[in-house]
Order: C-alpha cells, then structure tokens, then sequence
C-alpha cells in the first residue's frame, strides 16, 4: 500500500495525474471515501492529465451514474455506484466491458461491489480531522494487474507519500 498526503486541492489533483500518468486501457480505479472526501476532486484531476478537453466539465455522475469522456489519451468512464442498491445493478452498467473496449474506468463508491468489478487499483480519500483541506490518500491494489508497474507508480507518487 502507497500512503499519501495532499495538503490541499492542486495536490490531490497532482496525486490523481500521477496515476493517470501510468495507467493503460483496460484500467479501473475504484474510489473510496465518505461524502466530502474528494473522490469527484480526484477525478478532475485524473481526467486533466488524461487529457480531457477543458470543455469537458468533471462532475459527479450521482444521478446520471456514468459520465463518459473520450477526448482525452485513453477513453474514461467516471462512475458513481452510490444509489445502486444491488450488485445486479452495478453488473448491468457493463462497466467491465467498456474497459475491455480500451478505455480506463473510474468507480466512485465501488468498493461496494469489487465482486463485480473485478482487479484494480484502489484509492482512498480521507479528509484529516485537524485541516479539511488535508486529505489522507491510501492507494492499493486488488489482483495483479499492477505488478509491472508498481515500482512506476510508487515512484510517480513520491512526492507526496508519508514514509
């Protein structure tokens, strides 16, 4: 596990860009964290340094479930699983599929249902409890799709880990 620090917005946003920097077609990213954590923050940050056309406004698809960008390096999926109350729901999006297609997904509140989504990485956002605009970054993998560049995103990363 990687252990982050961002001290404010523009470093969560850089925190996210790293990732997207080494991420590949294919790949997901689950994003964890209460209401408020940043997940939506990170996602801006991730989809800019794909790429995304600045036209391309970042929001959180709630009520949409799935926001879909293709302007940028690599496709991305933007998803938000927090009013899905089933797991049949969350397999009916097809996100998995849209991956295999070569884009890279993002699942707001999809540590919920990794049963269905599979291996990824994921990314947890904690707001600190002594400075709100200090968010707490854990980052983990789920299966081994990430062995080959682990070492790459560790170092990517370096700049705001905590050991």
């Amino acid at each position: 596990m990687i252990e982050l620090r961002a001290s404010d917005l523009a470093d969560t946003h850089a925190i996210a860009g790293a990732i997207a920097g080494v991420v590949r077609p294919r790949d997901l990213i689950v994003l964890v964290g209460e209401m408020g954590a940043g997940k939506t923050a990170f996602a801006t940050g991730f989809a800019k340094a794909l790429g995304v056309h600045g036209d391309d406004h970042v929001s959180s698809p709630t009520f949409t479930l799935m926001h879909s960008y293709t302007s940028g390096r690599i496709p991305l999926h933007h998803v938000d699983l927090y009013r899905l109350t089933s797991l049949a729901e969350v397999a009916d999006l097809g996100i998995r599929e849209l991956l295999d297609m070569g884009a890279v997904g993002l699942v707001e509140w999809g540590d919920v249902a990794s049963e269905v989504l599979g291996d990824g990485l994921s990314v947890t956002l904690v707001a600190d409890e002594d400075d709100e605009e200090v968010r707490l970054i854990s980052v983990a993998v789920d299966g081994h799709g990430w062995d080959s560049r682990w070492e790459l995103l560790k170092n990517a990363l370096r700049d705001w880990s905590v050991r």
